[in-house]
């Protein structure tokens, strides 16, 4: 029979105190497991859980925020282009009226010193033409007095008669005509010269 028993008990099949102690086990590990330390987990899951969230929250904020300064550093950019191209634009104007100004300026120096030629140039034409009066008068009177024969030393006569020439001379020199030629002008000169 001892075969027979030993035939009828499954090899598969544990014995009935293992399960009960198995199953006994089973349950308070799974009460502890179930008490403390799944909520243990839960809290840490939670935990992480949140601090990832708050973390993306975290990145967002920082994110718009960074999106927010670019904004402004594109728009403060923006303003400081265009204030240069203002302040560009005004160096531009006034370098323009700076060059207006210095070009003013020279030119009224210009005719100012041109002007003051001018004067110089007519004192000094003025100072030769009498110097020159002078010497073709005193030329003249000599020349008259040997043409003539007589001495021509009276002072107004002389005066007058020097002046009468260079009017005549200066009226040929006026009215020359184009061919040169002014001879007879100047034989009234002389005829005029002897009265």
């Amino acid at each position: 029979m001892s075969n027979l028993a030993a035939e009828s008990v499954n090899p598969l099949l544990p014995p009935v105190g293992e399960i009960i102690i198995g199953t006994i086990t089973f349950a308070i590990a799974f009460f502890v497991l179930a008490r403390f330390v799944w909520p243990r987990f839960e809290q840490v899951f939670r935990a992480r859980r949140e601090a990832i969230e708050g973390g993306i929250e975290r990145a967002e904020t920082m994110q718009a925020e960074a999106q927010a300064a670019l904004e402004q550093y594109r728009a403060q950019l923006a303003e400081a282009r265009t204030e240069a191209a203002q302040i560009r634009d005004q160096a531009r104007a006034e370098g323009q009226q700076i060059l207006e100004e210095l070009r003013a300026q020279a030119q009224e120096e210009s005719a100012r010193i041109i002007a003051r030629g001018e004067e110089q140039l007519a004192a000094s034409r003025q100072q030769v033409v009498n110097q020159l009066r002078g010497e073709i008068g005193a030329l003249a009177v000599d020349l008259a007095g040997r043409v003539v024969g007589e001495s021509l030393e009276d002072q107004a006569r002389r005066s007058g008669t020097v002046d009468r020439f260079l009017d005549q001379l200066d009226g040929m020199a006026a009215g020359a005509s184009p061919d040169g030629r002014g001879g007879a002008t100047g034989s009234s000169v002389y005829a005029q010269g002897d009265r």
